[in-house]
Order: C-alpha cells, then sequence, then structure tokens
C-alpha cells in the first residue's frame, strides 16, 4: 500500500466543461464527436500541503454540488491506486461553476482534476492520465466514452474518436452560438440505457439513427473548414437539424426540454439540439449575426 502525500509543494489545476456539436451516443460506438471548451465555466482544484488530516473546502457557485462526487471519485481513484486515504494530508480547495447533470462534463472535469493532482504526487504517469480519468468517470455514465474527459484535458476545439484518433478542428470562422438551459435535469446513464434499448427493439432504427448523427458531425465539420457564407451557415443548419432529430427519435426530447428547444425555435433560432446525452440539460442553439437574445451567451470556439 502507498502512503500518503508523497509532494511538499502546492496543487493548482484547472478543467472547463465542454459543450457537443454533435456526435453524442454514437461516439459509444466509434463515430466521431465535435466538442469544445466551455471557456466561461471550469472547475479548479487546488491542494496545500499539512501535517492535519485531508479537509476539503467546495467553493464557487457550484460546489456544493461536487461534495458528495468529490469523494466518490477520490474514493474510487485512492482504492484503484491502493493508497490509504487516512494517510493523506493537506487542504484541497475545490471550486466549481459547473452545474452538474446538465451535459457540460462536470464529473468529468472532477475526474480530470482528481487525476492530475494524483499524477502531480507520482502515482499516475502522465501518459496515463486519460485512461486513469476515463475510468473513474465509469462511475457516472456506467460506460464513458472519453469524449467529456480528452476535452477537460485539452481544452480545444477537437474531433474526438473513441479509438483514439483526435485530432483539433479546423475553424475557418465564428457561428453566432446560444446555450441555454432548458431548466430539467438530465441523467446521463438513464440517456445511454435508453439509446441502447433501442438496438434490441428496434436494430434497423437504432443502426440508421447512428448513420445519421455520423452525417450531422461531418456536415458541421466542413461547415467550420470552409469560409464563412451561405453555404457554410446552411451546411451547419443542416447538422444540427440531423442532430436534433437524432435524440428526438430516441426519445430524449421530452418534458422541459422540447419545450425549451420550441421556445427557442419560435425566438428566431436558425437550429437547436440538446448538447449532451439529452433527457434535459442545456439546448445548443444557432442565430443569425446580430439575433442572439440576451442572456443566452455566446459561445466561443
Amino acid at each position: 500500500m502507498r502512503g500518503g502525500l508523497e509532494q511538499d509543494r502546492e496543487f493548482h489545476c484547472e478543467a472547463f466543461g465542454k459543450w457537443i456539436l454533435a456526435g453524442e451516443h454514437s461516439v459509444l460506438r466509434g463515430s466521431p464527436a465535435l466538442v469544445f471548451p466551455l471557456r466561461s465555466s471550469s472547475l479548479k482544484l487546488s491542494f496545500f500541503p499539512s501535517s492535519e488530516p485531508l479537509h476539503v473546502d467546495f467553493l464557487g457557485s457550484r460546489g456544493e454540488e461536487m461534495r458528495l462526487l468529490f469523494w466518490g471519485v477520490l474514493e474510487s481513484a485512492l482504492e484503484r491506486l491502493h493508497v490509504d486515504r487516512s494517510l493523506l494530508r493537506g487542504q484541497v480547495k475545490l471550486q466549481s461553476e459547473l452545474q452538474v447533470g446538465a451535459g457540460l462534463g462536470a464529473s468529468a472535469a472532477l475526474c480530470v482534476a482528481v487525476s492530475r493532482w494524483c499524477a502531480d504526487q507520482g502515482w499516475i504517469e502522465p501518459k496515463g492520465l486519460y485512461d486513469f480519468a476515463r475510468s473513474l468517470e465509469n462511475l457516472f455514465h456506467g460506460e464513458s466514452s472519453g469524449v467529456d474527459v480528452a476535452m477537460a484535458l485539452r481544452a480545444e476545439p477537437l474531433r474526438f474518436l473513441r479509438s483514439g484518433e483526435t485530432r483539433p478542428l479546423a475553424l475557418s470562422w465564428q457561428p453566432e452560438w446560444g446555450l441555454s438551459y432548458c431548466g430539467q435535469r438530465g441523467v446521463t446513464s438513464e440517456c445511454v440505457r435508453k439509446v441502447q434499448m433501442l438496438e434490441k427493439t428496434q436494430p434497423d432504427l437504432f443502426e440508421s439513427l447512428d448513420e445519421q448523427m455520423s452525417q450531422a458531425v461531418e456536415l458541421a465539420e466542413r461547415a467550420l473548414w470552409l469560409p464563412e457564407s451561405e453555404e457554410s451557415l446552411g451546411l451547419l443548419i443542416q447538422s444540427l437539424d440531423l442532430a436534433s432529430d437524432c435524440f428526438e427519435q430516441w426519445g430524449l426530447t421530452s418534458g422541459k426540454l422540447g419545450e425549451h428547444m420550441q421556445d427557442l425555435r419560435r425566438q428566431g433560432a436558425l437550429a437547436v439540439k440538446p448538447t449532451g446525452s439529452g433527457g434535459g440539460g442545456f439546448v445548443l442553439s444557432l442565430w443569425s449575426k446580430g439575433t442572439l437574445p440576451e442572456g443566452l451567451g455566446l459561445l466561443k470556439t
């Protein structure tokens, strides 16, 4: 069994949230996903060594939401690393602005921050950070695709493939993106199970929706690679419409989520879709230049 904290020095890290343009759910089965950092919201973890038993302060607008999650992730990490928690000494300050259960990658940011802390103690090789953080995120999703973890680690626009062929996205222009909460929490593991159940009940539809989501990814990537024009905007609208239709056919847009999407369309959004697993959480919307309603926030890619 490994001992307590080996490094007598402070540690600080920051992990950003994420939003997904296209590729949700199908990414679990090898299709690509386009994911972007949410630089307006992040999770920060700081460690200050001392001779006192480990104490954790939960700070920020969403800090308290992380209390139970943090201890669960830490216990899992220490168990995997054969580290005795009773030997840990010092103070952790965990500051979070990431809403839990909203599709913004809060659990992945936490898993990455804890993994980086463990690596700083010499318990994990840096090259093993991704795999270790992804194994921790399985606590929340049952089976993590790794896309949220990859974003929390790299904090740059990515074309993500579960196989590991992940690369930065080439972006030629900045669309007018909005991001808004529907008022209903989504549970990723339940949404994943619902989509997977479709494979047993309607296998043909299940396969066609995976193909449709992959097509949405390819259209969006081409739209962002082309110079800004009516053509590239049209491709982006088509991409979001295809992705949104997948969520609807998966049965993941009911209740407040579906109502919020309809409200955004009535306000003039060119296209809307859930971002994340669906069932609730945040909605991504695309707007013509200068028409984004106040309060939706502009996402910088």
